[in-house]
């Protein structure tokens, strides 16, 4: 588990491990935060043609080091954009196919991939009240999704209180049966490993293990029997140059404490 004796935060390695996960060409749907700095990461990495796409209506912006957006929403997030478009304008790209990644976290999310972002407790007397979707459900419906999220017992959970945005619904066939025929849940990354799904259940499985993670840390922080292969592999730790183009892009370590 990432500790202080390691030379980077658990934010940093979720970044990284996210960015890597992104490919040149990619037009990424992305949210601030985590999301933001991996996909921005990964453009100043190896993938010089990936297009960001905000929610507020924002293609193809220029990210400026130290000058990080707090919203999707905000002027910032329009420095030397491609395109200024309306909300709806950036739905109807996701229905007509032309985003390749969504890219977000969550509250909560279960061995099937899905998300919530509503409310923590039942619907008549939350216990705690969250964001809301957004474009969370129009996002994880169409698109290959990667979530970023730490790695805890009350994050992944056998059921979430309410699927914001749906990833495999109930397993099997079940996002399909419902009329869900394009995306899912591609990817779960987290501080302590990155996550896929069964071929044929749906069910989160773990693919590979961040340097110094065992498998029972895993399960000790998974609030569900999570899949654990044999042979799982064991990530590449953050070389200096992904960490130097990190703080470089938050300086302030907004994000990236």
């Amino acid at each position: 588990m990432m500790s202080e004796e390691l030379p980077y935060s658990a934010s940093e390695m979720l970044s990284v491990m996210s960015g890597r996960l992104l490919t040149d060409g990619q037009t990424v749907f992305a949210g601030v935060g985590i999301p933001l700095l991996a996909a921005t990461l990964a453009q100043r990495i190896h993938g010089p043609g990936i297009t960001i796409l905000f929610e507020g209506g924002t293609l193809g912006p220029f990210v400026v080091p130290g000058e990080l957006p707090a919203s999707t929403n905000e002027q910032r997030c329009t420095r030397r954009a491609n395109m200024l478009l309306s909300i709806t304008d950036v739905l109807l790209l996701l229905q007509r196919g032309y985003v390749d990644v969504g890219f977000m976290g969550g509250a909560q999310i279960d061995r099937y991939g899905n998300l919530n972002s509503s409310f923590i407790g039942s619907p008549e007397n939350p216990s705690v009240r969250l964001p809301g979707t957004g474009g969370g459900n129009d996002i994880s419906s169409l698109t290959q999704m990667i979530v970023a999220i730490k790695h805890e017992k009350r994050r992944f959970v056998e059921k979430v209180d309410f699927v914001t945005s749906p990833g495999f619904l109930t397993g099997n066939s079940t996002r399909h049966d419902t009329g869900l025929i394009s995306g899912g849940m591609y990817r779960v990354v987290t501080d302590l490993a990155i996550m896929g799904f069964d071929e044929m259940t749906k069910s989160m499985k773990v693919e590979a293990l961040h340097p110094g993670v065992t498998a029972e840390e895993v399960r000790d922080n998974t609030g569900f029997d999570i899949l654990i292969g044999k042979d799982v592999s064991v990530t590449k730790a953050p070389t200096d140059e992904e960490l130097s183009v990190l703080r470089h892009l938050d300086p302030d370590r907004v994000y990236i404490a």
